[in-house]
């Protein structure tokens, strides 16, 4: 089936601006048109491909779509480079799965080295970017898992380590004794959402296994840091963006040398490996210079 790159620009507008109007002003056409092309494209798939809101959103059919329209483009770009025609072209839009933690530690310098591409970040936790793949509605994720999506190249990249901090305050108030299996099951941490295990993970390791402490929701990598800080709970922290706190003692480690070491893998579609391969060096130089290498 062959669709108009014009009704696939409507289309990806509409769904990244989330209204026809902000998708008009981004293309340059009235809203009218973009209406239009929008009806246009349904008329030709067969199917709703938007939902009408405020805002938009897409059904499951039109981000499948709205994703090959962006595959296209960094295929095209990649030509352009291959043939030196870079002036004049526009920047490609690439979406992208990665943990909060990543971007709030390494991941920034990797799409900062990388020129010519809008990012379109999709934030979950590394355990599960990679349902994003297995559903085709990204390019590419930072995974947990070692073990490459079926059509999709896996590159290791090193781990990002974690420590469970708390501040001195609640150290005194809660373990006393020390990280006891009795004061853990009554001492408030920090879960990011309901698929981070990490807090478990690091209790079944290193104080007792089937532990449900009381726990603070609080979907932010710095809330994390500064709810721990000031004690509100204790929470995994990765070390390479807490040492200013470890170093002025507003946060403590529970146990002294318990670090969670998450390995984190990048992986991308196969068939968009050679158009992406700029972002996976930049990845790659990134994770080389912050993650711990060879553990």
């Amino acid at each position: 089936m062959k669709l108009d790159p014009n009704h696939l620009s409507a289309l990806r507008g509409v769904l990244h601006h989330g209204s026809f109007e902000a998708a008009a002003h981004a293309l340059g056409v009235t809203p009218s048109a973009i209406s239009q092309r929008i009806k246009a494209l349904e008329d030709r798939t067969g199917i709703a491909l938007v939902l009408r809101g405020a805002p938009c959103t897409g059904t499951a059919a039109g981000l499948r779509i709205a994703k090959h329209a962006e595959d296209i483009g960094l295929l095209e770009a990649q030509l352009a480079r291959e043939l030196a025609l870079e002036n004049g072209t526009t920047p490609v839009r690439l979406r992208i799965a990665v943990n909060a933690d990543s971007l709030a530690s390494w991941f920034i310098d990797a799409m900062a080295g990388t020129d010519g591409v809008l990012f379109d970040l999709l934030v979950d936790d590394q355990d599960h970017s990679a349902d994003w793949l297995k559903r085709g509605e990204v390019s590419a994720a930072v995974t947990a898992s070692t073990r490459p999506v079926p059509g999709f190249d896996a590159y290791p990249l090193g781990t990002l380590d974690y420590a469970a901090t708390a501040s001195p305050d609640f150290m005194a108030r809660w373990f006393p004794d020390g990280v006891t299996p009795e004061a853990a099951a009554k001492a408030p941490c920090m879960i990011f959402n309901a698929k981070d295990r990490l807090q478990q993970q690091w209790l079944e390791r290193n104080v007792a296994p089937r532990l449900s402490p009381p726990a603070h929701y609080l979907p932010s990598t710095q809330a994390f840091i500064e709810a721990a800080a000031a004690g509100l709970g204790w929470g995994m922290n990765p070390l390479s963006i807490i040492g200013e706190e470890l170093h002025s003692g507003r946060l403590v480690p529970l146990i002294p040398d318990t670090i969670l070491p998450v390995p984190l893998t990048w992986q991308v579609a196969r068939v968009m490996a050679p158009a992406l391969a700029e972002v996976t060096r930049s990845v790659q130089t990134s994770a080389r210079r912050h993650l711990t290498q060879d553990r």
